[in-house]
């Protein structure tokens, strides 16, 4: 099993950066590509950013230039540093991992992100 930990969800202001944070557990040994992902109601969850275990990343075009990730595989963590927040970033942000032996994923429980205008 890997269990995954968010931190650092909050209210800021448009113009603001929060960062959050993913601890990974468990059989972390498992785990190949992480991710962030968010959903507001009555949409789908989609992509922000992904990281493989190379370090290669991919990010949506609508946070290109603002927001980056980053991993410490050593300590299986994943970041997602947030500049120049908009009010349509507000969502819940959930962390993602990849798990390869047997292929399958894992989600956090996600982490509120609310940007005031």
């Amino acid at each position: 099993q890997v269990q995954l930990v968010e931190s650092g969800g909050g209210l800021v202001q448009a113009g603001g950066s929060l960062r959050l944070s993913c601890a990974a557990s468990g059989n972390t040994f498992r785990i190949n590509a992480m991710g962030w992902y968010r959903q507001v109601p009555g949409k789908e969850r989609e992509l922000v950013a992904g990281i493989s275990v190379g370090g290669s990343t991919n990010y949506a075009d609508s946070v290109k230039g603002r927001f980056t990730i980053s991993r410490d595989n050593a300590k299986n963590t994943v970041d997602l540093q947030m500049n120049s927040l908009k009010p349509e970033d507000t969502a819940v942000y959930y962390c993602n991992a990849e798990l390869r032996l047997p292929r399958s994923q894992v989600w956090g429980q996600g982490t509120q992100v609310t940007v005031s205008s």
